[in-house]
């Protein structure tokens, strides 16, 4: 379980592929904090560590992870969103994040203000009933608010400090990125789709 609050940058050094899968190893400042079997967040995806080598670290993403995220178009050079999985001593700055991303989208528009950058996203086919707004929504690992809600995009704002801190200032209309929606819009979803009516006790 993860927050959505990026502790680091990190910087994929080298990818290998393995059968269907990809093994990435990346470089940050965290790194040498890990430790092998530990769950951290890669743009929003939550993979294992494998190894750990200075301030290198080694995750593997498996052929069902890399269809779902945007992991499979990464290459050496890009940097990914680090975040570790939550303490249960800790403040939930947050939401409350799961690392298990739902779709991908794309970045429709871009906008520069003063003081802060407004992206505009495509909700992807079958999610709009999640998108709810002033909701949670987690961009790349990055819990953010979300408004202008329409049925087929949504708008977050961006201030200076997490553009200069996660890899957001990479983003351009194009761009792929990685979706997790709010938990508990998922499960009210699936509760409707089940028309469970609640049973009333006494």
């Amino acid at each position: 379980m993860f927050t959505g609050i990026i502790e680091t940058l990190g910087t994929i050094q080298t990818l290998k592929t393995s059968g269907d899968n990809i093994r990435f190893t990346i470089k940050s400042a965290i790194s040498p904090e890990l430790k092998p079997d530990q769950s951290v967040a890669h743009d929003g995806v939550c993979l294992t560590v494998e190894e750990v080598n200075g301030d290198l670290h080694t995750v593997t993403a498996i052929a069902e992870t890399l269809k779902k995220t945007n992991l499979s178009g990464k290459k050496p050079g890009d940097r990914v969103n680090i975040e570790r999985c939550l303490l249960v001593n800790s403040r939930i700055d947050g939401h409350f994040v799961q690392g298990h991303v739902d779709a991908t989208t794309c970045c429709l528009t871009k906008k520069e203000l003063e003081g802060s950058t407004e992206f505009e996203f495509a909700i992807p086919e079958g999610f709009a009933e999640l998108m709810v707004e002033k909701g949670s929504i987690a961009i790349n690992g990055i819990s953010l608010t979300c408004f202008n809600v329409t049925g087929k995009s949504f708008t977050v704002a961006i201030i200076p400090y997490t553009m200069e801190h996660t890899n957001m200032g990479s983003v351009e209309p194009g761009t792929i990125v990685n979706l997790e929606f709010d938990i508990l819009g998922k499960y009210i979803r699936r509760y409707i789709e089940l028309n469970i009516s609640p049973s009333i006790n006494g």
